[in-house]
């Protein structure tokens, strides 16, 4: 079965990826074939692409992501199937476990064929437009060779409308954030340890500055005054309409709001 490797590799009791088991792998009639990229922190930070076919989607790591330079060939190596409801999965895989890391869902939206899909991906040559929240235009996936005994191809981008120099434009750094939730994953530290010297310099503490010898802040219509004695944040208020008046809106962003207090330095 198309799921038998994914389902193999995960343990459903501790990861919170979707089960290929259980996830509904039919398509709905008349629904155009989605796409999504995830941007993966696992033993090294790659980007997941992920074509929707036979009721599966079709996944090649990338470990460099999608480059808008025809000039650019990325590497992508083939991976096992995983199921349709994967498009949508963020979140943090254990420690220990395949894949273990951070995901966020980088890109999404639908994806056209050229041709028939099917027969191209069985021959290693797919051509197709995608149009989603960051890419677009018309994309290939070439099979090269394999290695390792993993399929080896090559996703270059189309000279056409939508297409860039790397110099001019790199979109992985310009847009680094989830499409899904407007996460932002920040790679965790990879490399040697720093000498111990240097770990000893970082742990000396700096002298703590007096209220006297802080730099003074100029604030136009400021007036000093002792600190409160408590803070509380400033909280959204849930209500029906929008109140009367010439109103602006941002993004609500739920979470922890912290607040610290600081004294005499």
């Amino acid at each position: 079965m198309a799921l038998d490797e994914y389902n193999r590799k995960r343990d459903f009791t501790a990861t919170p990826e979707p089960d290929g088991e259980n996830g509904t792998r039919k398509r709905r009639k008349a629904r155009a074939l989605q796409y999504c990229i995830q941007k993966h922190d696992a033993t090294r930070l790659h980007y997941d692409f992920r074509l929707e076919l036979d009721g599966t989607l079709k996944s090649w790591a990338v470990p460099k992501g999608p480059s808008l330079d025809p000039k650019s060939r990325r590497l992508a190596v083939h991976v096992e199937d995983h199921p349709l409801e994967y498009a949508t999965f963020e979140g943090s895989i254990p420690k220990g476990h395949y894949g273990a890391g951070d995901v966020i869902v980088w890109d999404r939206g639908v994806w056209i064929p050229e041709g028939d899909p099917q027969e191209g991906y069985r021959k290693g040559k797919l051509k197709f437009s995608l149009e989603g929240e960051k890419l677009s235009g018309t994309w290939n996936l070439v099979r090269t060779r394999m290695d390792g005994g993993k399929e080896q191809w090559f996703l270059i981008k189309s000279n056409d409308d939508a297409a860039r120099p790397e110099s001019e434009y790199n979109i992985v750094e310009e847009l680094p954030d989830s499409v899904l939730s407007d996460r932002t994953l920040i790679p965790r530290k990879r490399g040697k340890a720093k000498p111990a010297a240097a770990a000893k310099a970082v742990k000396t503490p700096a002298r703590r500055r007096s209220r006297k010898d802080a730099p003074n802040a100029t604030l136009t219509g400021a007036k000093q005054a002792p600190l409160p004695e408590s803070f509380k944040p400033q909280l959204a208020t849930l209500v029906e309409s929008v109140p009367d008046g010439d109103w602006r809106y941002e993004i609500k962003f739920d979470g922890y709001r912290i607040m610290a207090r600081i004294e005499s330095g």
